[in-house]
Parts: C-alpha cells; structure tokens; sequence
C-alpha cells in the first residue's frame, strides 16, 4: 500500500470517528422488570424509561365513581385474562379520577402480567414503534395518553387514529390504549361546525369537520364519563383520604367539615384531588 493511500485511509479513519461521537448513544434496553414505563425520545431516538417509584393507588382508594370503576376494571380484567376487551376514552371534569383510576387498575393487575406505558401527545407518532417493540412479550400493555387533546391538523391526531383503528397492519392482542380528556371528542368544538350541516331526507346530516373530529373518539370501544362532585360526595372523599393518612375518624368535628369546605370554595372546585390535598395538608398540620 502507497504512503498516499495510508494517509487517505487514516483521515477517512479519523472523520468516521468524528462523526461516531456525535451521534446520540444507543437506547437502553428496556427493563421488562418494571411495572410502568414512560416513552422518552432525544435526537430522533425513542426508549422505554423505567418508572420504579409509582404512585401506588388502590381500587378502593377511589370513591364515588363505582360505576366507572367497574366499567374499567371489567375490561382490564378481560384484557389481562387473554379475552377480547377495547380501547377505553376516559372523560370529563378535571380531578374526578380519571387518571388515578387507570393507575389503580395497575396495582390491581400488575400480578397478573398488567403493564403501563404512558406515552405524551408529542410522542404519539411513534405509537406504531411502542407497539412493534412490545408485540412478542407475555405481558399485556396499556398505553396510557394522559389529559388528550388535538388542535386542528396535529400529525399526533392521525397517528393515534390509525392505531386505534385504521391502519392495515393489526395492533397486537397484548396492547390497549387507554386515554384521558377533557373533551368528548378529543378535539375543539366551534360554532361554525354547526353551519356546515346539512339536511336532507328530513335527517339531519353533519359537516365534514365534525365527522373528522368525532371519528377518533369513535374509534374508542369504551366511553367513560366523569362527573363533578357533590358536596356531600366530597366530603367523603376527604374523610377516606384522612384515615388512610393516619387521621382518627373520632376527630371529625364540624370544624374539620368547615375546613374542608373552605378549602374547596378556595380552589373553586369540589373534585377527588382537591379532597386528597387537603387531606394531605390537615394531615400534616396535625402531625397523623
């Protein structure tokens, strides 16, 4: 070999080097150990990050929304036991337990092979990635997108109708997705959708844009609707979420009811999170 060609080799060396360190590092391997994981992508890369400190929450844990409970325990119990069960689209108020039911679900299955993804709105484009790197395991997957919404036109939007429901390529029988929202439908409702429907045949037929928007949720098998909170339903709430924190129900006065109301009419909100807030501070204050 010529001196020329040896130096032409040790700099094509050198450059491939270069160019070596600036690509970003191999994604670990996932640790199919862990109960939940959350989907992290940088510089194009996606992986599974183990998520070791769970909020562990319990079936029980969750009062007032016993119907709901028990529409989505039943399907994740079909799920985890091998049976056919559905995508499920959890909806309404803020701070009812959407969330927190999908999590319990969790504890309640995780001995029997139930796993938790959660995947965020940015990174629903690699749904169809999540979803071939967990088809050949035993366990059975939830996909978790959590507080769901699309403005017009997202590419996220496509994505998750497409694995929901319309691509070719069937999603495997150890993966559901499950999602919260605000909204019904996933996606802003304007006045001037209304303007665009038409009639004929005395029915009422809608505007394109509104087909659009109500065909992914649609694509959900299972709807589950919350609710905002009585008042008396909050106050039960708070008084669970104070014995499990150590507080004695012999220390229920009307001062602590008082409290408790208060501390609602301050946020404005009568829900199960801001009944388990201000547990946790009486809770605190009180030294339980």
């Amino acid at each position: 070999m010529s001196p020329e060609l040896e130096r032409l080799l040790l700099r094509a060396e050198h450059v491939l080097a270069h160019f070596e360190a600036l690509l970003p590092p191999a994604p670990p391997a996932p640790d199919w150990n862990a109960l939940a994981h959350r989907w992290r992508t940088r510089q194009g890369r996606g992986w599974l990050e183990p998520l070791h400190n769970l909020h562990r929450i319990r079936l029980t844990d969750l009062c007032d929304i016993d119907e709901q409970k028990e529409r989505v325990a039943t399907n994740t119990r079909q799920f985890v036991l091998g049976r056919r069960a559905n995508n499920v689209l959890l909806t309404g108020a803020r701070g009812t337990g959407k969330s927190s039911l999908v999590r319990a679900v969790l504890t309640e299955y995780a001995e029997q092979g139930l796993r938790v993804i959660e995947v965020d709105k940015t990174d629903l484009t690699d749904l169809p990635h999540i979803v071939e790197l967990v088809a050949a395991r035993p366990e059975r997957f939830i996909l978790f997108c959590d507080d769901l919404s699309f403005e017009d036109g997202e590419p996220a939007y496509k994505a998750l109708k497409s694995v929901l429901d319309g691509s070719f390529a069937a999603v495997p029988d150890n993966v559901l997705i499950y999602a919260t929202s605000n909204r019904r439908h996933l996606m802003p409702e304007y006045m001037s959708d209304n303007l665009q429907a038409r009639h004929g045949d005395a029915e009422i037929h809608p505007g394109e844009a509104v087909e659009e928007k109500i065909s992914l949720s649609d694509r959900f098998g299972l709807w589950v609707s919350f609710y905002s909170f009585t008042q008396d339903e909050y106050l039960d709430i708070v008084r669970h979420w104070l014995t499990v924190f150590g507080v004695s129900l012999a220390a229920w006065e009307d001062s602590i009811r008082a409290e408790a109301l208060l501390w609602s009419q301050m946020r404005a909100s009568r829900t199960g999170r801001v009944a388990w807030q201000f547990a946790r501070d009486f809770a605190g204050r009180t030294n339980a």
